[in-house]
């Protein structure tokens, strides 16, 4: 794929995220993590249980978190095999930590990362560059023919890049390389779970065995 062309690809989209960020900010605060279409969930390495679980984690502690702050706060609730990460903005170090206690206990939460700043809500210029280097990472996983770029979820709050998934590695190793050499990132963070080579191989569709020949001799 031509370099160019999936980096226009994906600023267009990341372009058209940030219309909808602008449009939603002002009566959103609090934001769920992902979305899973078709295309991703066929190519997902989580089981297809998980991904709904994920789903749910993500939408519950949004909804408590919304009852618990108001508009005080930003924050993304992004769930990854259940494992949350939160990120974004609260008031006080006390919203921080009651933050992470209302997700941790949502149920099917096996774990927490609390990547929250005390610091008022950043700017739509922020969201906007942040978006924009999701993006970019995304472009440069897409192109990198050593490494599926659908194994990592990305997140990215104020320049510091957050790396998702279920991943060798070597894997790891490729995806925090591609995203330190990625412009405008500023630190990047491993939320990763590392699986063994044996384990990925036996995730990846098997190819389908080869026709039998018929060994009837012919008259």
């Amino acid at each position: 794929m031509n370099r160019s062309v999936s980096i226009a690809r994906f600023v267009a989209l990341s372009l058209g995220a940030a219309t909808v960020v602008a449009s939603l900010s002002a009566c959103a605060p609090l934001m769920l993590g992902s979305a899973v279409g078709g295309a991703m969930v066929a190519t997902d390495r989580r089981t297809s249980g998980a991904q709904l679980e994920d789903q749910g984690i993500e939408l519950r502690a949004s909804n408590r978190l919304r009852d618990q702050l108001g508009e005080r706060g930003n924050v993304s609730v992004t769930s990854y095999n259940r494992q949350v990460l939160l990120t974004g903005e609260v008031p006080t170090e006390a919203d921080k930590a009651a933050v992470e206690k209302t997700v941790a206990g949502v149920d099917n939460v096996r774990g927490t990362v609390n990547e929250l700043a005390v610091l008022g809500a950043s700017s739509l210029t922020q969201r906007s560059s942040d978006t924009l280097i999701t993006g970019r990472v995304k472009a440069a996983m897409v192109d990198a023919r050593d490494l599926s770029a659908n194994a990592v979820k990305v997140v990215t709050t104020r320049g510091a890049v957050y790396l998702m998934g279920r991943v060798t590695q070597r894997e790891a190793d490729r995806a925090t390389e591609i995203t330190r050499n990625t412009p405008g990132v500023q630190r990047v963070v491993r939320v990763l779970e590392i699986i063994s080579e044996e384990e990925l191989a036996r995730m990846l569709p098997q190819p389908a065995p080869a026709p039998v020949k018929d060994a009837t001799p012919t008259k």
